[in-house]
């Protein structure tokens, strides 16, 4: 069952009893991100939340990872373009433990001058092998190019340049901004026992009080069709072509969330089939929504040799272009709407899962849907929608490319 209410600081908590799992998956939100950040500090966001493992006033960094493994839970963290996340998963009996240790690292974290220095040579380390991944750069090269000049194009992880800027007093400035109740969600999905639970969340995060007001102001995500091409010394070539998709609470997504099951979705997808089983032109090949508070992008990856590059690049828009011609079949999306059922139900039955839905709903949207409205939503699809959606969505008259490799000997501008 679903409860939601505020402490009396303002800070919103949601939380959802399971009282058949022994586990309970704790979370606090905090609404901001690297679409957040100027590219003066790109990258604080991410670098705040490696710093809030690395030592509090009354624990080392150690400490900390010994409190969690002496009760056998999970400790971790993640940053996104709009949120981030700290969060902790452990037996029912050590809610308190896991409260205790979040809210130390949240409010009591000493940001020394010396971890902070670091901690920057661990990012970089990070930020290079992230440049050596290609398969995953490829991603990152799409979204700059697509939103060129807003902050949700900034990367995550920030830049080596970037990285410079950042000190403690900027730190603290920025979480004196953006770390507020009003931009806080606590979520708690597991078995729990209510009141305790409410008293342990005043007791830790109840007298907390706002230096400041957050700043709302965001600047717009314009889509810019756009090709981006990064020459690297690969035996593979990785390519990412991108659509302008829907933002996130739009029911429209679930339309395309169909679409996107139906042509590159999954191992029975029309990308996957096609392409990697019957012509065996790439290793790997799939597609997939993204979701932002004002916008959205629908993205299709592929992974090939370059030699191989202009034809999978003309297979995908020929898969596109027969999808928006005959649309879809009637048998295929009773199909994928079953998978998107199965796929949901079984998140179900996972605190961690049921955690950060319901904590990322509340903090971006200021809503929950139960799982009887999201099961409702995807039912109600319907064949006329599908395929309005593809035909809006899948423009290749308005589309951005990025490609990661050694495409010097490759693609012509025709295949693009």
């Amino acid at each position: 069952m679903l409860k939601k209410y505020s402490l009396k600081n303002g800070v919103r908590v949601v939380c959802e009893k399971l009282q058949y799992v022994r586990s309970v998956s704790v979370g606090i939100w905090v609404r901001t991100g690297s679409r957040d950040e100027d590219t003066r500090i790109n990258g604080i966001s991410h670098f705040i939340e490696h710093m809030l493992f690395k030592g509090t006033q009354s624990r080392t960094a150690a400490q900390i990872a010994e409190a969690i493994d002496n009760i056998g839970g999970q400790l971790n963290a993640f940053t996104g373009k709009e949120c981030t996340c700290y969060y902790a998963k452990t037996l029912d009996e050590h809610i308190g433990i896991a409260l205790d240790i979040l809210s130390d690292m949240f409010f009591n974290s000493v940001f020394a001058n010396k971890d902070i220095a670091l901690e920057k040579r661990v990012i970089i380390e990070e930020i290079g092998m992230y440049e050596d991944s290609p398969e995953d750069l490829v991603h990152d090269v799409l979204s700059e190019t697509v939103w060129g000049g807003s902050s949700v194009g900034h990367p995550i992880l920030g830049t080596k340049k970037s990285l410079r800027n950042i000190n403690r007093e900027r730190i603290m400035e920025y979480m004196r901004a953006r770390y507020t109740p009003a931009n806080t969600v606590i979520s708690v999905a597991g078995n729990y026992d209510d009141a305790m639970l409410e008293e342990l969340l005043e007791r830790y995060f109840g007298d907390w009080y706002p230096e400041a007001s957050p700043d709302e102001e965001q600047n717009s995500a314009i889509f810019k069709p756009a090709v981006k091409v990064r020459q690297k010394d690969t035996e593979q070539v990785h390519i990412c072509i991108g659509f302008e998709g829907v933002k996130n609470g739009d029911d429209n997504l679930y339309p395309l969330l169909a679409v996107n099951n139906i042509l590159g979705g999954g191992m029975s997808s029309k990308l996957f089939q096609r392409i990697r089983e019957k012509k065996g032109l790439v290793y790997s090949i799939y597609s997939y929504p993204t979701t932002y508070k004002d916008t959205g992008l629908f993205t299709v990856y592929a992974g090939m040799k370059p030699d191989n590059l202009d034809e999978v690049i003309h297979l995908i828009y020929d898969e596109i272009r027969m999808m928006k011609k005959k649309g879809i079949p009637a048998s295929d999306l009773e199909k994928a709407k079953e998978q998107m059922k199965g796929n949901y139900i079984l998140g179900l039955e996972s605190t961690s899962s049921r955690m950060n839905s319901i904590g990322k709903s509340e903090l971006l949207l200021g809503y929950i849907n139960t799982p009887e409205e999201i099961l409702n939503k995807i039912g109600s699809v319907t064949k006329e929608g599908v395929d309005a959606m593809a035909d809006r969505i899948l423009d290749l008259d308005r589309k951005g490319i990025s490609i990661v490799g050694n495409v010097r000997n490759g693609s012509s501008p025709d295949a693009l």
